[in-house]
């Protein structure tokens, strides 16, 4: 088996902008089949509810039976799963679940009021969604964790109900996926998915309500269709690839950063994963290290075209050097693997979950450390942030105005109002002024 090649890059380099740009470039555009696809699916859901439902279900997941009712999975069934999985699997997701919840009940928000000197009241009153929809892939790509990392800040932020939809392609049911559902407070599961799952989820239809925001992971069918239901329900956002960056010093172990390189690359053949370093002779260690390794690797087929594909070995002056290259990238997982991780902090502004020191695996986040591993990508960490219980919460204002406030505020409203020339505006306010 040859040697992969992985993409080299210097920071001093005059062309070192437009190859960064070709190196972080992603066509994030919808195939027009599947645009077609996903709105035929959701406008029939849409319209003929259940029983749409229920064809789209036997004929992409090979499921016939007489209603939905019969698709929904109780309470009792994701006890039995949680009662019938091993012990060390049980374990292992009780106590990540129980950092998960320990990590976001410190998000949670509270109200707020005060009074100005008027004796008006003023505040901030944050309340939970009512209902909350969970898409969980079912299949080959099932993942448990997801379950948690998803329904856990919701039920922390209050949402009264938690509805979880995961297909179950022939039948086949993930009892790991079940047992998270089980652990994390999950209040109804109905055993669909695609973009008829995200549908009924969007519009509600006889036997599954319809709720207030869609999160979890999905492939082209179910990105696509919470792109086309975003406005009717809220979405937690649109996910890319998997990415990876790693700064380093150039003294931790070759083979735990190309592992860690891996670890993003085994999701598919799409995924990024990029290692920055002053160092150019540990560059080339981590080099050997993949080739070293890669013939190990179960997924070496996705982690080989990843590696070749997107991948990159990127050599810079310093450590603020390599922090100003990862501000323009803004990965969604940062590792800072380093001797003084915490000095780099400040210079970081871009990323969506910072995995300080050699000793933190960006593994550890994804299923145990506590914080969110749905992560912003492909550049979005500059503006958008981890899933958390705010994605769950809603603010409404408060205002209150006392008879002295009302004449004094109503005074500048008159003539704010009166400005935009809107009359009625200001006519209200002046009611209030006192003579």
């Amino acid at each position: 088996m040859t040697d992969v090649t992985i993409k080299r890059l210097n920071a001093s380099q005059s062309d070192f902008d437009s190859a960064l740009a070709r190196l972080l470039a992603w066509d994030d555009s919808v195939d027009h089949q599947v645009n077609e696809s996903v709105r035929h699916i959701l406008h029939e859901v849409k319209t003929r509810g259940d029983q749409a439902v229920l064809e789209f279900t036997e004929k992409f997941d090979r499921l016939t039976v007489g209603s939905v009712a019969e698709l929904e999975m109780g309470k009792d069934r994701l006890q039995k799963s949680l009662d019938a999985i091993p012990a060390d699997q049980r374990e292992a997701l009780e106590k990540a679940a129980e950092r998960i919840r320990d990590y976001h009940e410190r998000q949670d928000q509270k109200s707020w009021q005060y009074q100005d000197q008027d004796g008006t009241v003023l505040g901030q009153k944050v309340t939970p969604l009512d209902r909350a929809g969970l898409y969980v892939p079912g299949g080959k790509a099932a993942y448990p964790s997801s379950v948690l990392m998803n329904a856990i800040p919701a039920k922390v932020a209050g949402v009264s109900e938690v509805i979880m939809v995961v297909p179950t392609p022939d039948g086949v049911v993930n009892d790991m996926v079940l047992a998270a559902a089980a652990i994390a407070g999950v209040d109804r599961v109905f055993t669909i998915g695609g973009a008829q799952a995200v549908a009924a989820l969007a519009y509600g239809t006889d036997t599954i309500p319809s709720v207030d925001k869609i999160v979890g992971p999905g492939n082209i069918f179910v990105a696509t269709a919470k792109r086309e239901v975003f406005g009717v329900v809220g979405i937690d956002m649109i996910a890319g690839p998997s990415e990876i960056l790693v700064i380093c010093d150039g003294k931790t172990d070759p083979d735990w950063i190309a592992m860690d390189l891996f670890s993003q690359a085994e999701h598919d053949e799409q995924a990024q994963s990029i290692l920055i370093s002053p160092d150019a002779e540990f560059l080339d260690a981590v080099e050997a290290s993949i080739n070293k390794l890669l013939p190990t690797m179960e997924r070496a087929d996705i982690i080989r075209t990843s590696m070749a594909d997107r991948a990159a070995l990127i050599q810079v002056a310093d450590l603020r050097e390599a922090a100003e290259v990862s501000n323009r990238i803004a990965p969604e997982h940062l590792e800072l693997s380093v001797e003084d991780p915490q000095a780099m902090l400040d210079d970081i502004r871009h990323a969506g979950a910072i995995f300080m020191g050699r000793y933190t695996a960006e593994a550890l986040g994804d299923y145990c450390a506590g914080p969110n591993h749905v992560l912003p990508t492909s550049g979005t960490a500059r503006f958008s942030s981890p899933l958390g219980v705010y994605d769950f919460q809603k603010r409404s204002s408060i205002i209150g105005f006392s008879a002295s406030g009302a004449d004094r505020m109503g005074q500048v409203a008159s003539v704010l109002a009166r400005g935009e020339g809107l009359t009625a505006h200001a006519r209200s306010a002046e009611y209030r002024i006192k003579d």
